[in-house]
């Protein structure tokens, strides 16, 4: 197994960094600089099993450690982490956290690649517009990592070996092998970066954390017509919850407007007035 994080340094956070968020007794939602991890899992419950979505920032590992060993327990450690994606700012930690826990990697068969050191993202689009973010980008890492054999396909048909209540959803465009995680008994979604809650692109808003529902990040977006139909099958879900990449949980009537807007006028409203993948 490779880490290829242990130079970088993004020395880029928001109000929200170190925040963390009981959207329910089983999801726990916190902010590490600028992106979310999700623990699954409830810590009341004998058994404590729980699940990781997603690993956060490079050097963040010691930190997600203590933060699951505090709610769960020293003795504990995850059946499993699922990645909705392998972009930097949600693997940046597991290679850190693999050899701490040396459990299993769940991610879609289409972003194995990019999580066995066979393929890299295309780099940061800095000709979108949007912000500084976007200007930025081409600084951020765009390279895979090299798991080795910690990473496994998700199976066929959206179950969840140990998350009998979650179905995982191909959710493609921001990368091919993007998923979101959904639960039908509550509607609580975690969508990842098909939508987010704050407008990445904008250095500004990501640093106070501005809440409002936006496309999938447009530097690292490689397909637009992918993601226009993911979040359109993401709205027809009607989520009552949704836990995104980057930006604060966001409930009810407001989740239920703002996406359904984002649904209906993706094109004007999220796709980037230009970029090397518009078009």
């Amino acid at each position: 197994m490779e880490s290829t994080y242990e130079h970088t340094h993004i020395p880029l956070t928001t109000v929200s960094s170190g925040e963390g968020h009981e959207v329910s007794i089983d999801m726990y939602c916190y902010c590490i600089q600028f992106v979310n991890i999700c623990l699954i899992g409830n810590p009341t419950s004998k058994s404590k099993t729980w699940f990781l979505v997603d690993a956060g920032m490079p050097h963040s590992a010691d930190n997600i450690i203590q933060l699951a060993e505090d709610r769960f327990g020293t003795m504990t450690k995850p059946q499993g982490i699922i990645l909705t994606h392998g972009h930097f700012d949600h693997v940046g930690a597991l290679a850190e956290l693999l050899e701490h826990w040396d459990v299993p990697v769940f991610a879609h068969e289409q972003e194995i690649p990019y999580l066995t050191g066979k393929a890299n993202y295309p780099e940061g689009d800095s000709t979108v517009n949007g912000g500084l973010m976007s200007e930025l980008s081409p600084l951020f890492p765009n390279h895979g990592i090299n798991l080795g054999d910690h990473v496994k396909a998700l199976q066929e048909g959206g179950s969840i070996p140990g998350l009998p209540d979650w179905q995982w959803i191909h959710t493609p465009g921001h990368t091919p092998g993007h998923i979101s995680l959904f639960r039908e008994k509550d509607r609580s979604l975690i969508a990842g970066d098909a939508f987010v809650t704050v407008k990445q692109e904008s250095l500004y808003r990501v640093f106070l954390q501005t809440q409002e529902i936006s496309g999938p990040p447009k530097f690292f977006t490689s397909d637009w017509e992918a993601a226009a139909a993911s979040v359109k099958k993401l709205n027809q879900l009607r989520p009552s919850l949704a836990v995104t990449g980057h930006g604060t949980p966001m409930r009810g009537e407001e989740l239920t407007s703002q996406l359904a807007n984002l649904a209906d006028h993706f094109n004007e409203v999220a796709m980037p007035e230009e970029g090397r993948f518009v078009h």
